[in-house]
C-alpha cells in the first residue's frame, strides 16, 4: 500500500480508529448501552408514559434524547 493511500484511509475513518483506540483503553464502545436504576416521581413517570404513547418511542429513548 502506498503511504498516501494509508493516510487517506486514516483520515476518512478517523472516528472509527479513535473509537477502537478508546475501546483498547476502557473496554467500552461509545454506542454501547448500560442499564441503570433511577428514582423518579410518580408524576414524572405518568408524563413519560403519556409521551411514550404519543411518540411510540421507549421511555429510555425519550430520556436519552433529552441529554
Amino acid at each position: 500500500m502506498q503511504s498516501n493511500e494509508i493516510k487517506r484511509i486514516l483520515k476518512k475513518y478517523k472516528d472509527v480508529f479513535e473509537a477502537l483506540e478508546n475501546y483498547d483503553k476502557t473496554r467500552e464502545l461509545p454506542f454501547q448501552r448500560k442499564r441503570i436504576d433511577i428514582t423518579l416521581s410518580v408524576n414524572t413517570i405518568k408524563k413519560l408514559k403519556i409521551l411514550r404513547e404519543k411518540t411510540g418511542k421507549p421511555i429510555s429513548q425519550l430520556i436519552e434524547e433529552k441529554f
